[in-house]
């Protein structure tokens, strides 16, 4: 496996678990604390936080000192390269769908046209 797929791998399991989602949905509105964080979950701050050390680890958030603030931001190219990965993927199945429709519809004027035809 290479280091592309490890890091794939690294991302979609931190994507697997819903407090993380949820994390990645309050940071796409903008940087946060780990009590901005926390607000919304029933969990404690020091689960937050470890939740947030696996989002670093997959590359997904970082963070940055402000005074005594150490804010969450995401990282938007990590995002990027997940997006571009699963798209070569939808891509091809969305060109997949076209041909069928092209081919249906061929079909079906083609019923329409022998249906008009007197017998």
């Amino acid at each position: 496996m290479d280091a592309r797929d490890e890091a794939l791998d690294s991302a979609f399991m931190a994507l697997a678990d819903p407090v993380r989602r949820g994390i990645i949905a309050r940071l796409s509105r903008g940087a946060a604390t780990v009590n901005e964080l926390a607000e919304p979950f029933d969990i404690s701050k020091q689960a937050v936080s470890r939740h947030i050390q696996v989002l670093e680890q997959a590359q997904l958030v970082t963070r940055s000192r402000d005074a005594q603030r150490r804010p969450v931001h995401l990282n938007p190219a990590r995002l990027e390269a997940l997006t571009a990965w699963i798209d070569q993927y939808r891509l091809v199945r969305e060109a997949q769908f076209r041909s069928l429709d092209a081919v249906l519809q061929t079909n079906a004027a083609s019923r329409g046209t022998q249906e008009k035809e007197p017998s």
